[in-house]
């Protein structure tokens, strides 16, 4: 395999930090539940805004986000008023679409000032002493071995004709759509059953990772989509870690904390 990916060098202020977090499905199970999330993924953004540098949000903050010409889905007022407010204050916004977000285009750039990503990017960051690391970041969806079916989708979902048409319908129509699609979703079901850990020669993303430090090294991989808190051993030099999800009974709250030295996984209480 051959794997290019685009870099991205930092430069880490000394004091400062950079974090990582994915999966909140805003929107679903239901509104109120949505938004009793909302509230506290603002606390967790209140709780690192002191240090923050950067802050990363790989993939799937929506449950669905479509945007139209003039129209995006209502609600999330307390996230984006949260991310414009950091956005204003110089911390840096960066998001990777996932595969239930994977529409966002330039609004979210325009309004709050964050750099979106579709795939794997690699961030080479140096820190005030000079110490570099290299971090790929990416959803995860689509990545690996297997899921055949939806590597086929999600081409399908990114073709520019299938987006117009979709655009096409009226929003009302589509957010329906949307909303009976969710109810159908892995993140909808999941109650039913806790995620399980496949072992290091089936989690797929895992595999994704080894195939690529054969290629170029990496001090860390971080990965969302999963929806298990992972920090498992790539090889000697390297790691990779999940950042699991916020939504279920079993969710994790989890982030990952950078400090131009070591990555830690954490979760917020």
């Amino acid at each position: 395999m051959n794997f290019n990916f685009e870099t991205k060098s930092v430069t880490l202020r000394e004091g400062r930090r950079v974090y990582f977090s994915s999966d909140f499905h805003l929107g679903v199970p239901s509104a109120e539940k949505s938004r009793d999330r909302e509230r506290l993924i603002v606390k967790w953004l209140e709780s690192i805004e002191h240090d923050a540098q950067i802050i990363f949000l790989v993939g799937d903050i929506f449950d669905f986000w479509f945007e139209y010409g003039h129209v995006i889905p209502k609600g999330f007022t307390r996230l984006l008023g949260k991310l414009a407010e950091l956005s204003d204050r110089g911390i840096e916004l960066i998001l990777f679409t996932g595969n239930h977000d994977m529409w966002m285009f330039g609004y979210l750039k325009d309004e709050i000032g964050a750099t979106i990503y579709r795939n794997p990017v690699n961030f080479e960051i140096t820190n005030s002493a000079g110490l570099k690391k290299s971090i790929l970041v990416g959803h995860g969806d689509g990545l690996g071995p297997g899921d055949k079916v939806y590597k086929i989708l999600k081409r399908i979902f990114e073709n520019s004709f299938f987006q117009w048409i979709f655009r096409i319908v009226h929003p009302d129509v589509g957010m329906w759509i949307a909303s009976e699609w969710s109810k159908r979703s892995r993140i909808a079901n999941i109650n039913k059953g806790e995620e399980q850990f496949m072992g290091d020669d089936h989690e797929w993303l895992l595999i994704y990772c080894k195939e690529v430090e054969k290629e170029t090294h990496h001090d860390y991989y971080i990965f969302g989509h999963r929806h298990l808190m992972l920090d498992l051993t790539v090889n000697e030099r390297s790691r990779y870690i999940n950042l699991g999800e916020w939504v279920t009974k079993q969710a994790h709250q989890a982030y990952a904390a950078f400090d131009g030295e070591a990555m830690k996984l954490n979760q917020f209480k």
